[in-house]
């Protein structure tokens, strides 16, 4: 397993000079689009062990008094009920869980953004209810040409139509549900209308990945390849950056593709462009955390691996294309990484062979690698998880830590009452059986305790399972992967 190959105080602590740094350099005004995920980011995690999760979190909160939080939601998604694909919810409602977040956490939203607006009936509903609730809503248009059509842009008729977002803070983030929200033509319009008042302003971009001082192949940047396959980013080095000042750095297509537009946006709305490059707008520090390289090499290419076989799934499932697929094939043979390399995958295949049923397999922080079979009682990822937390509390083997007792009427609820046709217990069932037993069980209690130990463990499962079982491991911070089969022939699977 992956020691530790990031120092995430140190980042934090660079990271936060960085932004207040820039700030200054603007005058004291700065919009700060954040790329990614600004809280949960597992993905930086899992590839700079040591990341946490909340970083881009705590850095604001070292900040708080100047941070303003502004939420941006593009009209169509809003209309098109758009889901997040990793939490299941709906972007409009994700914006309710993005605010109630930042508060709990002490940062101040200031509003919420509709961008690319045009009377979108559910659009309209949306800015009704948040009203209600008491939040700002501001409208943004969509404008003919963007973003080729510059000087219709850049007049009244273009950012000019939309609303002025009234800030009071001197770090403007913006953030949004997902990708293609709008946040950067937010931004602009902000410094267009700023400049129009005499007020100085000025624009960064916080995207974690690519990570602009690491390689090109780097296995870092070869993971974020692989994290956005669907979106078919290319990394790149930064042409304008090389030819500026003769330094090789790291972006990616779109924001290269898309700078020689912005500087002249920057040109139109400034006087002139404060950025020679596209890494010259961007203020990443996670570069400066790594603290060994080759700890973050290893666990960026077991993430690379997991992303494929996430993507093998997803296409049996129709949510993935072909190419997708062989660009991931592609960037393992770049990393230098086959499917034996994670330990876990043989173990499972090899389990459900020699028992002719489903099994999966589990290593441990520690480096121990266990299976699980599938039973009349269990399902194997239920076997697994009971198998993983007898070794981690040091029972043996043998001792049944819930009853068949306890497992029958379970079964008999499911089967006779709740409609289910597999009466074998889902992981969690087996973890609400386990809770009970440990109220009268000491063995089981133990069991219970070591539930924290399983984050970071490596798991493989020989078939796609369940939702549940999923979202089980997901929350107990346990890397999944699937073979794409499912356990049965059936066209139809919950």
């Amino acid at each position: 397993m992956f020691g530790k190959g990031f120092n995430n105080d140190l980042y934090i602590k660079k990271q936060s000079e960085h932004i207040t740094k820039r700030i200054h350099e603007f005058g004291g005004k700065l919009y700060l689009e954040f790329g990614g995920k600004l809280f949960d980011d597992y993905h930086a995690s899992r590839v700079l062990p040591g990341f946490v999760p909340d970083a881009k979190i705590q850095m604001l909160r070292n900040i708080a008094s100047d941070v303003e939080v502004v939420i941006v939601i593009c009209a169509d998604d809003i209309e098109k009920s758009k889901i997040r694909s990793d939490i299941g919810i709906s972007y409009d409602a994700d914006v309710l869980r993005l605010i109630d977040t930042f508060r709990d956490l002490d940062l101040f939203v200031g509003s919420v953004v509709i961008s690319k607006y045009a009377r979108q009936p559910a659009a309209d509903a949306f800015k009704k209810r948040m009203e209600q609730l008491g939040v700002k809503v501001y409208l943004h248009y969509t404008i003919a040409g963007y973003p080729s059509n510059i000087p219709l842009i850049v007049s009244d008729e273009g950012y000019g139509k939309n609303e002025y977002i009234e800030t009071t803070r001197s770090l403007v983030v913006l953030t949004a549900p997902g990708p293609g929200s709008g946040k950067m033509a937010t931004c602009l319009s902000q410094l267009y209308h700023d400049h129009k008042r005499g007020i100085r302003a000025g624009y960064a971009k916080y995207e974690t990945f690519p990570v602009w001082n690491l390689p090109l192949k780097h296995p870092v940047n070869l993971a974020y390849e692989a994290a956005t396959a669907d979106l078919n980013d290319v990394n790149m080095i930064d042409p304008f950056h090389l030819d500026a000042y003769g330094q090789t750095t790291i972006n990616y297509n779109r924001d290269v593709e898309i700078f020689p537009v912005l500087n002249t946006m920057f040109e139109k709305i400034m006087g002139e462009s404060p950025y020679k490059s596209p890494t010259d707008m961007g203020v990443n520090m996670a570069g400066y955390g790594i603290i060994d390289d080759e700890v973050v090499r290893d666990a960026s290419k077991a993430e690379i691996i997991r992303r494929y076989y996430n993507a093998l799934c997803q296409q049996i499932q129709g949510n993935a294309e072909e190419e997708q697929v062989y660009k991931l094939q592609l960037l393992m043979n770049q990393a230098e990484v086959t499917i034996e390399d994670r330990k876990v995958i043989g173990l499972a295949k090899k389990r459900a062979e020699e028992t002719g049923n489903p099994a999966a397999a589990i290593e441990l922080p520690n480096g121990k690698c266990l299976t699980g079979k599938t039973s009349a009682l269990l399902g194997a990822s239920s076997a697994l998880l009971l198998n993983a937390l007898k070794e981690l509390a040091g029972i043996d083997d043998e001792v049944e830590l819930i009853s068949p007792t306890i497992i029958g009427p379970i079964q008999e609820l499911k089967v006779n009452f709740l409609g289910n046709a597999n009466p074998r217990l889902h992981t969690d069932e087996v973890l609400v059986a386990l809770s009970i037993c440990a109220a009268t069980d000491e063995r089981a209690k133990r069991a219970m305790e070591q539930l924290q130990n399983l984050k970071g463990s490596e798991v493989h499962s020989s078939v796609i399972l369940s939702h549940v079982d999923k979202n089980v491991f997901r929350k107990l911070g346990v890397n999944l992967t699937c073979e794409p089969v499912y356990q049965t022939k059936k066209l139809y699977h919950k």
